[in-house]
């Protein structure tokens, strides 16, 4: 038995239509043109003063009220570093920049300075050296120290300071001496007169703080000789001075061997202009001897250390 309820055959192609309607059609995919936001307040406040800077006039420098010198070319304005700038400058140069000098070795202006100052002075404390030759710069002094000394151009040692009976704690103290080569080197740089001493190596440790005071004095009675005009000084330590008295006695006495010895001293002790006590002449500690008026006439100052390992009598023969 055959049911037929009558089903129109186009029923498909209505279901299709009435989906067509339903999707959206290809058109509505699309992407809209969406507006660009605005820009943000400090974005505009900034676009408005750049428009408002370049519609500016230029300013008029001619009518400025403002004081100027001279022109000058930028390479005249350019401020000259002072002398303690230059050196600076030239302290950070490496050393294997710098030109060979003596003894074929590349050293600075500043250890040059060290080893000339030593050998005159014979010893001088790491300390001092480096409050004045290096200004206060201990790394760069030491740095220079073991340069020196693995070149077998100085010699350092520590010593013990004197207590003198009193209850402290033993200061040991650096002390810088020239080598044989050291010497040899500062004789060849001719930075000193040629018949300035120079010397080498310790003699009496005992001695050694005392001597080392001598840098210090000799610094200051040189600023006040260079303060009086003198020029080209000279440093003779009393063992310079000693050995010259005692020639001088040595040749007098085998000249006139029935001479009075003390006759001899004393002629000896006027000819090198030295105090006689008690029948002894007195050495200074050191003699600066200096050239004034151009070297037309010469001068020399004395230089004497006074501690506490002097014994009162001694202190008065000095005084």
């Amino acid at each position: 038995m055959r049911l037929d309820f009558g089903i129109p055959d186009d029923i498909p192609d209505a279901r299709r239509d009435r989906d067509s309607e339903r999707r959206p059609s290809e058109a509505s995919h699309t992407p809209r043109s969406i507006p660009a936001p605005p820009p943000p307040p400090l974005e505009s406040r900034r676009e408005i003063m750049k428009e408002q800077a370049s519609n500016k006039r230029p300013l008029d420098i001619s009518k400025s009220t403002r004081q100027r010198g001279p022109d000058r070319p930028r390479s005249e304005r350019k401020r000259e570093p002072s002398p303690e700038r230059q050196l600076e400058v030239q302290r950070r140069i490496g050393r294997d920049h710098l030109p060979p000098r003596y003894l074929g070795l590349q050293i600075r202006p500043e250890e040059v300075k060290l080893l000339t100052e030593v050998g005159r002075l014979r010893v001088i404390t790491a300390r001092d050296l480096s409050e004045t030759v290096y200004r206060g710069q201990k790394g760069q002094l030491s740095r220079d120290l073991q340069f020196l000394g693995d070149k077998d151009l100085i010699s350092t040692d520590f010593v013990n300071a004197r207590r003198d009976g009193r209850l402290k704690k033993v200061e040991r103290i650096e002390v810088v001496t020239l080598t044989r080569t050291g010497r040899a080197l500062v004789r060849q740089s001719g930075e000193l007169r040629p018949d300035q001493e120079v010397y080498a190596g310790l003699v009496k440790r005992r001695e050694v703080e005392h001597d080392s005071q001598i840098y210090r004095a000799y610094l200051k009675e040189a600023g006040r000789i260079e303060r009086l005009g003198g020029k080209n000084p000279r440093i003779a330590l009393d063992f310079e001075l000693k050995a010259k008295v005692q020639r001088a006695i040595y040749h007098e006495r085998t000249a006139n061997p029935e001479r009075d010895l003390q006759e001899i001293r004393q002629q000896v002790a006027d000819e090198i202009k030295l105090p006689v006590v008690d029948g002894q002449i007195q050495i200074p500690d050191a003699r600066i001897e200096y050239e004034l008026d151009q070297g037309a006439r010469t001068a020399f100052s004395d230089i004497e250390i006074a501690t506490a390992a002097y014994r009162p009598g001694h202190l008065r023969a000095k005084a």
